[in-house]
Parts: C-alpha cells; structure tokens; sequence
C-alpha cells in the first residue's frame, strides 16, 4: 500500500481522536494511576461503541475486516489521550494467536465475543525481562495448564490469555481461561495496565500450536502488538511535543517567551524530529502487514518510537520547569506510560536484537 492514508484512513484518525478529546478526563486518569485493579471504564465503552475492538477481526467472526494500518490509527488517539486500559493491543494480540493458530472451535468461541467487547482477553508470553523465552517454564501436559508468568498487562479484568509454555519438550501456545487462574495484582507505576502475576496449578487448557509454527506465530504475535504499541508511543510523543510548544511560546522570562531561547528551541526541535522519524516507521510497519519484511519494520517501529516517547516525556517536563511534576498538570500520566510501554513487550535490547538479525538475515 502507498505510506498515504486514504480517505476513509483519514475518517478514522480525525473522529477516534475527536471522541477522545470529547471524553477523556485528565483527572480520572490520574486517580487510576494510584488504585490497583481499576481501569478506565468510560474508554472500553466508548472503543466498544467505537467498534474499535472489533477493527482486526474478520467478518466472519462479527468484526470489521480492517488491519493493522487502521488499529495504528486509533492507537495513535488512544495513545494521544493516555487511555486507561490494556484491552486494544492485547485483546487484539489474543485474536491474531487464535486467527492463526487455525483452530476454528476456539475462533468461533471468543472471536464475536471479543469484537463485541463481550470478553477481554491477554496475551503472557514473557518471563522475566525476555518477552518470547526459548524455555518457558510453564508447562501443558494432559490438558492442564501449570506455571506461572509475572506482571502480565491486562491480566487482572482479562477471561483468558494466550500463553507461552513447553508441551512435550517444545514451545506451545496455549488457550487458557483465567477463571482458573490465580490472579495476584501488582501495585506498579502505571496501575491502569492492570498487571497481575498469574499461577496455573492444573488449570484445564487448550493447546493452539506447538513447535517451530508456535514459535513462528508468537513472534508475529508480538510483532504485531509491538506495532500497535509504536502507535500508541507516537501519539503520547506528538501530544507531549505540542504541550511543550504551547508552554514555550506563551510562558515568559526576562521579558519574552521562553521558546526564543536556543536551549528551548533545541528540545522542541528534537522531539519534533523523532516523533517524525517514528511516525514514518510505523506507518512503514503497519504497512508491511503479512510482508516477509515485517519483522525487520516493526522492529524499526518499535526502537524508534519507545526512543521518541522517553526523550519527549522527560524533556517536556523539563521545558515546564518546577510546574512540569506538579500532579495537576498531569505530565505524570505520559511519563508512567511511556516508561511502561516501554518495557512491555519487551525492552530496547531485545528489539534490537531482533533487528540485528532481520539485517544479518537479509544480508547473508
């Protein structure tokens, strides 16, 4: 597809980030931040209004028929307004492991279920600070699900996930539903991702795939939700860079806007180029959907974006000043979200791991 958006592309943009603006709270938002297991309410119901939930799933299944492009659209809004809830990157990670696992039972069971926004669903595949482990010690044996994984985002309100575990002595995708789940809440930086460290001690389970084609699935998996999360990390930079304009060209010291001093003007400059340079990517990634390159752009999206939403939420409070980490400005909120998303799919070295080797890969 051409790196334009289309009309109908564009349609999407302007009304997700128009309803956004309309609905969002700062101060709502801000209360989440310090309340476990409390998510924005008032954001799932307008996605589910929206029918952004059911953007990625096919017809078929009661969606829209849509891809990645037009998700990376309203991730840009959502990310723009700090929305408080895991539910869009990870509810569509969950529907892109059963679309491809080719178990049509369990499509037909939570695909209408999830583009209504009936059920929520997650994806566990880290543990610890390695997103997709060669090893995952959770384990699938005779139907049951035993183990546990950490800090999974959305796990808390989340019906089921989709987990990384060994069956037989290979790494497998399993389907389990979290009822049978215990779930323990972490209390973190950002407490609207809803994190909860979860324990499988026998819970019944079903296996999606396994082998090499579960690797090959779970990669994409998270590929997939690392470009959404690009998105997201965009739209958080972009509103942080026109705070940080807006601020310098009315707030005054020695008798003139602080935005004529170079010092100003050089960290606006900068946020502005990154926030550009990872724009490009993302499109580029969203783009590259289904293409053998891929793996290769949404690893450019994702280092390139995690890059432009750190640097912006650090320096725009810094151009603020002593009014910058005052709770009531609430650049609080894009500085815990980036610091989140940062890290949730996994960190820097591991998506540049991962370019490295698409480089390697193409060059050999």
């Amino acid at each position: 597809m051409s790196i334009l958006y289309d009309e109908g592309q564009q349609a999407i943009a302007t009304e997700s980030r128009r309803v956004l603006d309309a609905r969002t709270s700062k101060d709502r938002l801000l209360k989440l931040l310090e309340h476990t297991g409390q998510y924005d309410e008032p954001f799932w119901q307008t996605a589910v209004e929206q029918g952004w939930t059911a953007l990625a799933i096919p017809e078929q299944h009661g969606g829209l028929g849509l891809g990645l492009v037009e998700l990376g659209l309203v991730a840009l809004a959502t990310g723009a307004a700090t929305a408080g809830a895991p539910f869009l990157t990870f509810g569509y990670g969950a529907s892109q492991a059963l679309i491809g696992s080719g178990h049509a039972d369990l499509q037909a069971a939570w695909l209408p279920r999830l583009a209504s926004g009936e059920a929520l669903g997650t994806v566990a595949f880290a543990e610890g600070t390695d997103p997709l482990p060669a090893a995952p010690t959770a384990t699938f044996a005779g139907g049951k699900l035993s183990g546990a994984k950490e800090a999974v985002p959305g796990a808390l309100k989340a019906d089921f996930a989709v987990v990384w575990a060994r069956h037989d002595g290979q790494p497998a995708l399993i389907l389990v539903e979290l009822a049978h789940a215990v779930r323990t809440p972490v209390d973190s930086y950002d407490n609207s991702r809803l994190y909860a460290d979860l324990a499988f001690a026998g819970a019944p389970a079903t296996l999606l795939l396994e082998g090499d084609a579960a690797q090959t699935l779970a990669l994409d998996v998270l590929a997939r939700m690392a470009v959404v999360t690009a998105h997201e990390q965009v739209g958080g930079a972009e509103a942080l860079l026109h705070t940080a304009r807006d601020y310098a060209v009315t707030r005054k010291a020695f008798g003139q806007p602080i935005g004529a001093f170079q010092s100003i003007k050089h960290r606006i400059a900068e946020m502005y180029g990154l926030v550009e340079i990872a724009r490009a990517n993302c499109i580029h990634a969203a783009a590259s959907e289904g293409k053998d390159n891929f793996l290769l752009a949404a690893s450019d999206a994702r280092i390139a974006a995690t890059e432009g939403y750190d640097t912006a939420s650090r320096d725009c409070v810094q151009i603020h000043g002593g009014i910058g980490v005052t709770w009531e400005l609430g650049l609080h909120l894009h500085m815990r979200r980036a610091r989140s998303l940062a890290v949730e799919l996994g960190n820097l070295y591991f998506w540049e791991d991962l370019l490295v080797q698409q480089l390697t890969g193409e060059a050999a």
